[in-house]
């Protein structure tokens, strides 16, 4: 379950949230790891249901939501262009979720499961809209699908790598991600080829 949130209600998640991952061994995914941790810290319970009726899926939403606004507010974007831009915001969301790695593969481990794939795709879809627009890309055509699912591609292929990854701050995985950008520069080719395939593409207006 993912829905609107008040700032009020999103502060609260994440602050139980933060108390959940500052767990020394991560209890998991869920309503009832999570109520436990409230009530060590002199919390109620019921906070938990509360905070996230949708049970575990609305934690991990919860939790995507949370590194996608992280992101945006630590990635050093000054004086780059578009891909240095769209860089330094998924280095900046790995870098949030570095601390967090065991909750990241666990959170994944569930949102594979099949019955869960609507839920997946819609957090994947979020966080990449909200890496273009903090990047600052303005596109309102075509390129608007293309760039989205060509970039739904590199992250994902990239966040899969860093779970891997044992190397300093990351350095593996951004070599890795480096390599995948590079294909960014073929996008306008494939707009083309996918307009010429598909003459009606041209009028498809960027969703709102």
């Amino acid at each position: 379950m993912i829905d609107e949130l008040t700032d009020a209600l999103a502060e609260a998640r994440d602050a139980a949230l933060a108390l959940l991952l500052a767990e020394p061994e991560f209890p998991g995914w869920s309503l009832p790891a999570l109520a436990a941790v409230l009530r060590r810290h002199g919390q109620a319970e019921a906070e938990a249901a509360r905070l996230f009726p949708g049970g575990a899926l609305a934690m991990i939403a919860a939790f995507s939501a949370r590194a996608d606004r992280l992101m945006a507010t630590r990635a050093d974007l000054a004086g780059r262009g578009l891909t240095g831009r769209v860089r330094a915001l998924i280095a900046a969301r790995l870098a949030v979720m570095r601390p967090e790695k065991t909750a990241v593969r666990r959170a994944l481990g569930r949102l594979a499961r099949r019955r869960n794939a609507p839920v997946a795709a819609r957090l994947l879809a979020a966080t990449v809209d909200a890496i273009w627009h903090a990047a600052g890309d303005q596109a309102a055509d075509f390129s608007w699908y293309t760039k989205r699912a060509t970039l739904a591609g590199i992250y994902g292929a990239t966040l899969l790598y860093w779970l891997t990854d044992a190397s300093a701050d990351d350095a593996a995985t951004l070599a890795f991600l480096d390599r995948r950008l590079a294909g960014l520069k073929t996008l306008g080719q494939m707009r083309a080829r996918l307009q010429a395939r598909l003459p009606f593409a041209r009028c498809l207006p960027a969703p709102s």
